[in-house]
């Protein structure tokens, strides 16, 4: 297949993706607001910090509240990774292969542009719902590229950007709470730490399922295992790198294990990283710098990836 079409439709997915974490991100925030009655502790901050980019909103907003946060990742047309903004390069990114989509995609991708396109006019009042709106958009457009596109290299490169995205948010978000999220180490063990792990659950939509397999005490540890080292919930770092694994391998056409390419080595060593690891030895050597050097790597994954499948590359 062409690699323009490889990458317009890897990075539509990449970018659904991210506007729906975004949202995630923002709507937890906003509930856990609710429990933490006192306005010193309500922090919004850190989730600028789980996109990088925090010199950019405190040059272009200053003051860190909740409406500024807001509108500078959902709004800010400004402002590349803003949810507006990755729906309008998601949408643009759609146009580009209506010929590769199917036609309920590409509906369900404007559907969801005109939602929040509509948002920045009218401000929805109800700012639980439209993020839920959001949520439930993303979840539905995996759902129509699952249902109506064919299972061939085009949806295996959507899956590997949509994964790889979800891999990215998780760590950070995770990396976020346990480094800096509490606003003083004598809230560790309190009502408020656990709240905020709580909450972090949510984020990940991991809170349900973590109480599912009988860990009923909500502990640090067993919270980074679950978001890091489970093997079946869907959006467990490992988990996505098992699937994003299973997907190259699929656009390749190579048994398992037979690495042929940069990009079949980086995610198999990721990866076979996170199968023999214990959540033990993760903290032994450092929660922060372990999430840091798994960032890294991730993005050393997507830069192999546009290398070796979407870069032009001169004719000899």
């Amino acid at each position: 297949m062409l690699s323009r079409v490889a990458d317009s439709i890897y990075w539509l997915n990449r970018y659904i993706e991210r506007a729906e974490n975004v949202a995630r991100f923002i709507d937890v925030n906003l509930q856990l607001m609710l429990d933490i009655p006192n306005p010193a502790l309500q922090q919004w901050q850190p989730l600028v910090l789980t996109t990088g980019d925090l010199a950019m909103f405190v040059e272009r907003y200053g003051e860190p509240s909740a409406d500024n946060v807001i509108q500078f990742l959902t709004f800010d047309c400004q402002y590349p990774n803003s949810i507006v903004s990755c729906l309008r390069s998601a949408r643009e990114n759609a146009r580009s292969i209506r010929e590769i989509i199917s036609s309920e995609m590409w509906e369900q991708v404007n559907d969801f542009y005109f939602l929040v396109q509509g948002a920045i006019a009218n401000p929805p009042p109800d700012l639980h719902n439209f993020f839920h709106r959001i949520k439930f958009s993303s979840h539905l457009f995996a759902g129509v590229m699952d249902a109506t596109m064919s299972h061939n290299e085009a949806w295996h490169f959507g899956q590997v950007g949509r994964l790889l995205e979800r891999a990215d948010k998780t760590s950070r978000i995770l990396d976020v709470k346990y480094f800096i999220l509490l606003p003083a180490v004598t809230d560790v063990g309190t009502p408020l730490d656990e709240i905020s792990w709580i909450a972090l659950l949510k984020s990940a939509s991991a809170y349900e399922m973590y109480r599912k397999t009988g860990l009923h005490r909500i502990t640090p540890i067993k919270v980074a295992e679950f978001l890091i080292l489970d093997r079946q919930f869907p959006r467990s770092i490992n988990f996505c790198l098992r699937q994003v694994e299973s997907s190259i391998y699929q656009i390749d056409g190579h048994p398992l294990g037979d690495w042929h390419n940069p990009v079949e080595k980086s995610i198999g060593q990721m990866r076979s990283q996170l199968e023999y690891i214990t959540i033990e030895e993760i903290f032994q050597s450092g929660m922060h710098e372990f999430l840091d050097r798994l960032q890294s790597d991730l993005n050393h994954i997507s830069d192999r990836i546009y290398e070796t499948y979407f870069a032009l590359k001169p004719l000899r």
